[in-house]
């Protein structure tokens, strides 16, 4: 070798006060303990930078960071403090920035200001020895395509601020702020390295050659190049293995440039896009492979593509053997970030994110491996809610995994036997095309937690109080229209809308029952994907689910705090009977709700019958009802009806009876005086339509005056010229749904669909545009599924409830129940319709279980 390859690291280390959380700026009360030549100051006074000396091997680098880190949580403990080497600390706020007094830092916050105020950021840097100056910058250039995978294995930085950013690593978006970061494009040798320096600092941009914050850049004083791209890694080994990596890479290219073999350098904007890509997802996204012209591929095998190219010169150094077994442990256990949002979402703590965090900073060099099941042969991906890195259960999942798993293929046949004989004597089915199909049961539940759960509440009864709001507005005096909030032809005449629901009494609750579709995205967080308004269905299919597994599988462990679902039942009785009439002053009964049915043609007829039984509605058809002296009658008995709930295939104004042709308008003019109510009437397609869903942010802010609690997503309007023409140009990355499409039908997954139905789809919207929307492909989560193999994935959604009386705060009320639709295999579309299943959904709520309570 020409150079001696030597290692050397310099790690960024936050200062957390262990009672609170948050950081603590004592680093200069800390330096005057600490040996000066092993430990340093930083810009913000939160932070203390270890030095670690030269080595030669990876063993040695690991013994001496371990080294240093035990002599500052010494000194740190002593004061109640303790050390985070991650690239934010979580708790970490604009206000916890205090600049380091001296007169180099004084004059850098006086130019930069605000992006001073914000570098509450701690990275690590590598070091490895090269040649000369003159290799070191020949070097720099041709290792930049290593460096995304590099910034994916130690992100460590996805919190900022108090909340999630969305980020794997918002450190190094942070750190590309300042004007000298980034790339430097391709140099020859030092003199034109030095020429660009010294036009930075002619410029008055940077001060001196300190701020030259290139992600790679040559040493000032030893000949030895410099990786700068990464977070700072609370695990030593994260930091060891991209040391290995980096010196590798760093080897491969001298062995090229002392070779002269030509060199494609990756234009900047590439380079760029990439390292935005790995900061954006980390491990858990992909990754741009290493060619001039790059494609995308999963993060997992990008790095495993890096490894590979580069064990020649692993093996030369001696490290392959390390790195093979190091970047497995990492690529098992998931970077920072990733094992940061798993302690947040158990219960939506902080406090347990920094916990971890200072656990690991000052545990064992690779984590204290906990004794998990592993789930052997089970096809993991990215966003999977049960099972994490290393095929290891989540901790809500351990007990659940395990119980499944130890069941062998014998049971898990016998147990899925009993459960198809189960449903169909139960009889729970869909109605299609006038036959009972089966009703599609997995038996591995699925666990929300009291966290996320309590987001959903927050989130789903906001956006259903604006909906009612909405609708009342649109049959009423429509000031959102007058407003500018939306155009005429958006609400009048729009897909959904009814003229005969502008005769419902001004106060009458329009959607009193609504449902809601969201899915889970890779990072963790939910999303509204559609709003069901007319007549959502699911409700009675989630309570037949969990009937199904305390039948087939009551051995299997329950989390505690488990929300009982049966709640609904009441919840939907107080719902339909709270807006009704009192009686007359001769009437001495209570008031009757009826659910007002198609019948058993409907699909889903099992719903109907499992609801009105439950709730104590009378559950009635048509021809079962009479319209006498201005009131609402059963027919056979003379009985008054208070309120219907509508559980209509056809439009209400279009019913008729052996008696009535005109049982529909009747039933209207009872409704318009007051008579009765109707429970989710005519005319609630309008907020069902799928356009209309773009608009619901909007319709939040405009009614109720609040910030969205939860994201939509991305959706476009083909009825709008300019969101025409880019659907138009991007039919097969998109998913283009009908505007008033139900089950799933009409629904094509672009990047899943042949060319063939792609251009089909496309001459569909351009011959009919307002027909049409568009949304971003977003993956559903996976969950585990058992089949014949035992525990496989498979994409789902979530369905809730919300109920409502009003459209005031406490007024609407989430249901203890939740439906999981279950995509087949190889399919994102988890209609029953379209061969879709269910699974039962383990809520879990605050102590003593929830009720659905309308307050």
């Amino acid at each position: 070798m020409t150079a001696e390859l030597t290692l050397g690291a310099e790690e960024e280390l936050h200062l957390i006060d262990v009672e609170t959380g948050r950081l603590s700026a004592r680093a200069p009360h800390l330096l005057s303990r600490l040996p000066a030549d092993r430990f340093g100051a930083e810009l913000q006074r939160t932070t203390v930078e270890t030095n670690v000396p030269v080595v030669w091997t990876l063993t040695d680098l690991r013994r001496e960071i371990l080294e240093l880190r035990r002599e500052l949580a010494e000194v740190t403990a002593a004061e109640g403090l303790a050390i985070g080497a991650v690239g934010t600390a979580p708790r970490s706020e604009f206000s916890d920035f205090e600049l380091t007094t001296t007169g180099r830092y004084g004059r850098m916050h006086e130019q930069y200001r605000l992006l001073v105020d914000e570098q509450l950021i701690c990275g690590l840097q590598v070091h490895v020895g090269v040649a000369d100056r003159d290799m070191a910058v020949r070097i720099a250039g041709r290792v930049a395509p290593v460096l995304p995978a590099l910034l994916a294995l130690s992100a460590s930085s996805p919190f900022w601020n108090g909340q999630d950013t969305g980020y794997a690593s918002i450190r190094s978006i942070i750190w590309q702020r300042w004007p000298s970061a980034g790339a430097t494009g391709p140099m020859q040798d030092a003199a034109e390295y030095e020429r660009l320096l010294d036009d930075l600092i002619g410029s008055g941009v940077i001060a001196d050659a300190k701020m030259a914050y290139f992600d790679v850049r040559p040493s000032s004083h030893a000949p030895t190049l410099e990786l700068r791209t990464c977070d700072a890694c609370p695990l030593v080994d994260d930091a060891v293995l991209i040391a290995g990596l980096f010196r590798a890479a760093v080897r491969r290219a001298e062995l090229d440039v002392l070779d002269d073999r030509p060199h494609e350098l990756r234009a900047q904007p590439l380079h760029r896009a990439a390292m935005w890509q790995a900061a954006r997802s980390g491990l858990s996204g992909e990754l741009l492979d290493l060619e001039a012209h790059p494609t995308r591929l999963p993060a997992r095998e990008a790095v495993l593509g890096l490894v590979d190219r580069l064990r020649p010169q692993l093996e030369e150094l001696g490290d392959w053997d390390d790195v093979r077994e190091l970047v497995q442990g990492t690529l098992a256990r998931g970077n920072s970030a990733d094992r940061q949002r798993a302690a947040f979402a158990e219960r939506g703590e902080l406090d347990d994110v920094v916990a971890q965090v200072i656990d690991e900073t000052r545990g064992p060099a690779a984590g204290v491996g906990a004794a998990l099941p592993t789930l052997t042969g089970y096809r993991l991906r990215a966003g999977d809610e049960a099972i994490g890195p290393g095929l290891h259960p989540r901790t809500a999942y351990t007990d659940i995994a395990a119980f499944f798993q130890g069941l062998g293929a014998a049971e898990i046949g016998r147990r899925t036997a009993e459960r198809d004989r189960w449903a169909e004597e139960a009889r729970v089915g869909f109605v299609v095309d006038g036959h009972e199909d089966p009703f599609h049961c997995d038996l591995v539940p699925r666990v929300v937690s009291r966290h996320e759960w309590s987001q959903l509440e927050a989130g789903l009864t906001q956006r259903a109080r604006a909906i009612e709001a909405f609708l009342r507005d649109a049959y009423g005096e429509r000031r959102a229209v007058a407003d500018g909030i939306l155009s005429a032809h958006q609400v009048v005449g729009a897909a959904g809308w009814r003229d005969e629901a502008t005769r419902l009494p001004a106060g009458a609750v329009r959607a009193p029952v609504q449902g809601f579709d969201l899915i889970r995205t890779e990072f963790g967080g939910w999303r509204v994907l559609e709003d069901n308004v007319r007549s959502p269905s699911g409700a009675a299919f989630s309570l037949a689910v969990r009937d199904l597994l305390d039948a087939v599988v009551p051995d299997a462990p329950r989390p505690s705090g488990l929300l009982d679902p049966t709640t609904v039942f009441a919840l939907l009785r107080r719902t339909l009977l709270a807006r009704t009439a009192p009686p007359g002053p001769h009437e001495e009964r209570e008031p009757v709700a009826a659910l007002l049915s198609s019948g058993p043609t409907s699909s889903a007829w099992y719903e109907h019958r499992a609801l009105a039984e439950g709730a104590g509605l009378l559950l009635v058809q048509p021809a079962d009802l009479a319209v006498r002296d201005g009131r609402v009658v059963e027919a056979s008995t003379g009985a008054v009806v208070d309120a219907l709930y509508l559980r209509l295939d056809d439009e209400l104004i279009d019913l008729a009876s052996p008696d009535d042709p005109l049982l529909g308008v009747h039933l209207m003019d009872v409704a318009e005086g007051g008579g009765v109510v109707l429970a989710n009437g005519p005319g609630n397609g309008l907020a069902d339509d799928k356009a209309m869903y773009c608009a619901v942010p909007d319709l939040i802010w405009y009614y109720l005056g609040e910030k969205p609690l939860l994201e939509s997503v991305p959706t476009y309007r083909t009825g709008d010229p300019a969101e025409r023409l880019a659907v138009l140009d991007r039919v097969g990355e998109l998913v283009t749904k009908p505007v008033d499409g139900q089950g799933g039908h009409g629904v094509l997954i672009g990047p899943s669909a042949s060319a063939a139905r792609v251009a089909e789809r496309r001459a569909e919207i351009a011959a009919d545009p307002a027909h049409w929307v568009a949304q971003e492909v977003v993956l559903l989560s996976s969950h585990p599924t058992l089949t014949s193999s035992g525990l496989q994935p498979r994409h789902v959604d979530l369905r809730c409830f919300v109920y409502l009386t009003g459209v005031e705060p406490g007024e609407a009320a989430l249901a203890d129940l939740a439906l999981t639709r279950v995509a087949p295999e190889g399919s994102m579309i988890v209609n029953s319709s379209q061969g879709g299943g269910a699974k039962d959904t383990w809520i879990v709520g605050p102590s003593g279980g929830g009720s659905g309570a309308i307050v």
